[in-house]
């Protein structure tokens, strides 16, 4: 199976939300717990803990899929990516051993129902029992084991690192893909803060332990199972007596050792964070991960335990690690939002600085700045010619069929094969004009030919003519007629120019509102008149040239006007001639 076909592709973004899901879920086996102060006790939300149990067993379930499929996707061979994208090899067993021999046994590890097991099997036979500390000890072991290969293998997925992942390509999605970075480090600074809290007031309640007279049926009251702690140590006396125990009631005092309190450090907050909802639990402990993590817990001052003095600097190092790397990106996204902009201003000043350098007038300066101005905005400052030159030569030929379409409006290119359009499309560059530029004169060499795209133009004969251009007309078409009449034809049906010879204009073609368009430069339009004479040599192409063309028409319009007042002028020049003759004939 290609890795990048569309069901692949789909199913990939399907597994990636999934995974999204599997990371937040995970921690939420860390809020199961909470301190129940009135019996001093930790007890477990056995309901939520199914709850939790179900959508974790179906991320699995999704995760075992993947892995299967894992079997069956082709792979691109690592020693074949020295020239060009790489051998795609899809062969069953090759498959089978690379993915065996790579991330395999990694998947399989983490799609272990190891928290499943755990809650639903050993859970149960210890809640009540003094060995139920170290059941609960285990889940949390075994989440956080799991949790980090699971990450390992999500991470690439989501920045399109991996072959068979999918890429976010836009500035846009980027900026979310940091954003949820944040978030999720946010989310797993604040659930191990809540857990680690969680142990030291368990902690807590052990060393109030060792001051009792009960010390083994103490240690069992610190679990209160699923909650109905009247239900399993009612019938003990010293429950009643472990309820009013003063030592342990001071575990819920953080006044610090310094009144004579347990010493909670950077925890104290999660001491008393022991209500019922677990929504309070989790937005609490998800705000102080983002303070901490943004402050590089320069507010927390940490205890003398080791674990805790561990924990606080793995926040400063995970703080430091996303300030240089997130905010950096985020930064860059919102500059690139602005980039375009930023080019334009830093262009305009350029120009600015140029033309005061060379004193231009300041009637030539505004047109410069009205025309950098046109021109920008036409483009969005995008070089359309840079972004498709290193695409596919067929995929570049359609992308030109479909931005010059324009050209098959023109009657002379509407008559041509489809290969000559595409020559001709090759060769077309965009042109920019603001109101009133020239793009010929009368007396100037002609030396394009413009396809107008948008605009009006009006093209003013040397006899005072006047032609209306709009949207579809071309003008400098005269060009081709001439590459076609100053050149012979070689053996070989190429054509050969006439050399020392120039097209002069004879006319003005002048820009009544501002125009885009596409411009053929004269060496361009030679080449293609050379390359493809014969196709060029049709009649009904030579007849388009003469007969359609605005200005030919123009032009013959005048010959005509001409013609017919040299004719009427020599009827009146005839007839006054006979008038005088048969005058001296009656004399």
């Amino acid at each position: 199976m290609n890795p990048h076909a569309q069901v692949v592709q789909k199913w990939n973004k399907f597994f990636v939300i999934s995974c999204l899901v599997a990371i937040f879920v995970d921690p939420l086996f860390f809020f199961l717990l909470r301190v129940q102060q009135e019996n001093n006790c930790i007890v477990i939300d056995w309901p939520l803990t199914k709850a939790i149990v179900v959508f974790r067993s179906l991320t699995d379930l999704i995760y075992l899929l993947n892995i299967l499929l894992q079997f069956r996707l082709a792979y691109i061979a690592p020693e074949s990516r020295v020239v060009g994208a790489g051998e795609l090899v899809d062969h069953p067993k090759k498959i089978a051993k690379h993915y065996l021999q790579g991330c395999f046994f990694i998947d399989l590890f983490v799609v272990l129902p190891l928290p499943q097991i755990i809650i639903l099997v050993v859970l149960p036979k210890r809640l009540g029992i003094s060995g139920a500390n170290n059941a609960k000890n285990l889940l949390r072991a075994a989440i956080l084991i799991q949790y980090i290969p699971r990450l390992w293998r999500f991470i690439p997925l989501l920045i399109g690192q991996s072959p068979s992942g999918f890429i976010f390509e836009t500035p846009l999605a980027n900026f979310f893909i940091n954003l949820f970075t944040y978030i999720l480090s946010a989310n797993i600074v604040g659930s191990c803060w809540y857990l680690l809290g969680l142990q030291r007031v368990n902690q807590c309640f052990r060393d109030a332990c060792r001051y009792t007279s009960f010390r083994d049926q103490c240690m069992k009251f610190i679990d209160c199972g699923s909650g109905d702690a009247i239900k399993e140590y009612g019938s003990y006396p010293n429950w009643a007596i472990w309820k009013q125990n003063p030592n342990a009631s001071n575990c819920f005092q953080t006044g610090g050792p310094s009144n004579g309190f347990f010493d909670y450090g950077v925890y104290v907050k999660a001491v008393n964070l022991n209500g019922e909802n677990i929504t309070t639990r989790y937005i609490y402990s998800l705000f102080w991960g983002f303070q901490q993590i943004s402050s590089l817990a320069g507010n927390q001052v940490p205890s003398y335990f080791i674990g805790e003095v561990l924990f606080t600097m793995a926040v400063i190092g995970l703080g430091l690690l996303l300030f240089a790397f997130l905010i950096g990106n985020i930064q860059n996204f919102l500059q690139s939002l602005g980039r375009r902009r930023s080019e334009m201003s830093l262009r305009r000043r350029d120009v600015e600085q140029w033309m005061r350098h060379r004193r231009l007038p300041q009637e030539l300066i505004r047109r410069v700045l009205e025309a950098e101005r046109y021109h920008w905005a036409a483009t969005r400052g995008v070089n359309e010619g840079m972004l498709i030159e290193n695409l596919p030569e067929d995929l570049q030929r359609d992308i030109r069929r479909h931005l010059f379409e324009l050209v098959k409006k023109v009657w002379i290119f509407n008559l041509m094969d489809d290969h000559v359009l595409d020559a001709v499309r090759e060769k077309l560059k965009q042109k920019i004009y603001i109101k009133g530029s020239e793009i010929f004169y009368v007396g100037g060499l002609v030396e394009k030919m413009v396809f107008i795209v948008r605009g009006k133009l009006e093209s003013i004969g040397h006899d005072g003519t006047v032609v209306a251009l709009y949207e579809g007309n071309v003008c400098g078409e005269e060009l081709l007629t001439w590459f076609l009449e100053h050149s012979s034809l070689s053996k070989d049906g190429r054509r050969i120019k006439t050399p020392g010879q120039r097209l002069i204009s004879s006319r003005t073609v002048r820009c009544l509102t501002n125009v885009e368009a596409f411009s053929l430069n004269a060496a361009d339009l030679e080449e293609v008149t050379s390359v493809f004479a014969r196709n060029l040599r049709n009649p009904l192409v030579q007849g388009a040239i003469r007969y359609q063309s605005p200005y030919w028409r123009a032009r013959a319009a005048t010959l005509i006007q001409v013609a017919w007042r040299y004719r009427q002028k020599r009827l009146k020049h005839s007839k006054c001639f006979q008038s005088n003759h048969s005058s001296n004939s009656r004399v």
